[in-house]
């Protein structure tokens, strides 16, 4: 390919630091699709002749259909897919397969192939967390009534609903698809025809070829096209983002499958057993997801430091940016099914869950604003007096709302037997009616509005 410089072939150390071949492989149908684009091209513009392009293009067929059928072939001296493919066109076609890389460079053509292959992924991921929504919108509607106890720093706080709870993962859903939408409209610009570095004199059509792979249009500045990857990046950044979401939801289902909680029974298809416990069910699946939110992470900083020295244009270290891409994109879409199923598939213990929100206290702060509103006390006052009211109650081990209310009035007698009516879980869920509360009605109304959202309404 480039021998025609130099006197001797390269070393074999040389010949495997160079070749990309094991792994972008994976391109070979955005190469086809960019080859077969460039060559229509240039036949339209007449830099090729009619009968060439329509040859070289049947060609690409012909490879294509043997890489669908057998794969592709790993051949370390031909460095890459684009190598590769242009060899066996040679072989099919004859020396008219040298014109197909007429007006572009390998530096350009990677760059468009690898677009290509990112937006795909961003597809693929925005189908993925389109399905986990669809599945925690199902899920909180069937429990827009169910009551469990919301948690700060993993201690009791106030009651809330589970539905509700479950529409807070929805909410951080729709963020990361938003971003993976915003991420694909930047990379739908089409850098072929950039060629090394300067663009080309030939005379070719950039716009033809960028609609024809579904572009919104050419990049702009040849030097940016070949050497950009904030594609990979927005991508990468992208799936960091949704991959930490997965990883909070897989930590609370691994917290409520556990004995001392007991919220939720996991499907069995997404558990495994014990090789010496015969009781055991691991939630392996979740703390797979969690695990893998790291390694994704680790992906987006491994492209980050090898970009942040770069100069204009290409380097070959750019050529180290698809296996994190790749293995990000593997691990993300992996990770997306396992929640999903997760989510559909999981029994809610709700029962246990209400149970455990009257145990904590949860409805303390109804206590507390109940005298607020009721008995005209300063906040900071009815604050203390609750605290007193828990005190009792734990130490009687009982709820607030089983507490008589001679005992209440001991603490203060400005308290009545209206309280009563606020310390229950179902009231105080019912009260927090704000919008985005925790009530049911609210709850409703936002499943309501992802419905819609989704288009399942």
């Amino acid at each position: 390919m480039w021998g025609g410089r130099f006197a001797a072939g390269p070393s074999a150390i040389m010949r495997e630091i160079n070749a990309s071949i094991p792994f972008d492989k994976a391109l070979w149908r955005q190469d086809i699709a960019a080859s077969k684009a460039h060559v229509a091209m240039l036949g339209a513009q007449a830099i090729v002749t009619a009968e060439d392009a329509a040859t070289i293009s049947a060609g690409l067929d012909r490879v294509a259909a043997e890489y669908e059928a057998n794969g592709v072939p790993v051949n370390w001296d031909l460095e890459d897919i684009h190598m590769t493919t242009e060899s066996r066109l040679a072989e099919l076609i004859g020396p008219v397969a040298g014109r197909l890389h007429t007006a572009r460079s390998r530096n350009d053509q990677v760059a468009t192939d690898f677009r290509l292959w990112v937006r795909d992924a961003m597809d693929e991921a925005l189908a993925g967390i389109n399905a986990l929504q669809r599945a925690l919108v199902m899920r909180a509607g069937e429990h827009a009534d169910s009551i469990m106890p919301g948690f700060t720093h993993l201690q009791t706080a106030q009651p809330v609903t589970l539905g509700h709870h479950l529409m807070a993962y929805y909410e951080m859903a729709a963020r990361d698809a938003s971003r993976f939408a915003d991420a694909r409209q930047r990379a739908n610009q089409c850098p072929l025809g950039a060629a090394a570095l300067a663009g080309t004199g030939f005379a070719i059509d950039r716009h033809a070829t960028a609609a024809a792979l579904g572009f919104d249009g050419p990049t702009a500045n040849s030097l940016d096209s070949v050497s950009d990857r904030d594609f990979a990046l927005d991508y990468l950044m992208a799936a960091a983002q949704v991959s930490l979401h997965l990883s909070r939801l897989a930590e609370e289902f691994i917290i409520w499958a556990s004995q001392p909680f007991g919220f939720v029974t996991l499907p069995d298809e997404l558990s495994t057993g014990s090789s010496i416990m015969p009781q055991k069910k691991n939630p392996d699946a979740a703390e797979l997801v969690r695990g893998h939110s790291g390694r994704i992470i680790g992906c987006l900083t491994s492209l980050m430091i090898t970009m942040k020295g770069l100069p204009l244009a290409y380097s070959k270290d750019m050529q180290d940016d698809k296996p994190p891409v790749f293995e990000a994109a593997s691990l993300l879409t992996l990770s997306l099914a396992a929640m999903t199923g997760m989510v559909e598939g999981a029994t809610f213990r709700t029962e246990r869950m209400r149970g455990a929100a009257e145990l904590g206290y949860a409805t303390a702060t109804d206590l507390a604003d109940w005298l607020v509103r009721q008995a005209n006390i300063p906040f900071r006052e009815a604050h203390h007096i609750t605290g007193s009211a828990v005190k009792l109650a734990e130490s009687k081990g009982v709820a607030l709302d089983a507490l008589t209310l001679a005992e209440l009035q001991a603490i203060d007698p400005r308290i009545d037997e209206r309280v009563f009516a606020a310390l229950s879980v179902e009231a105080s869920v019912a009260s927090r009616n704000s919008h985005g509360g925790t009530a049911p009605a609210e709850v409703r109304k936002r499943v309501t509005d992802a419905r819609r959202a989704l288009g399942l309404e």
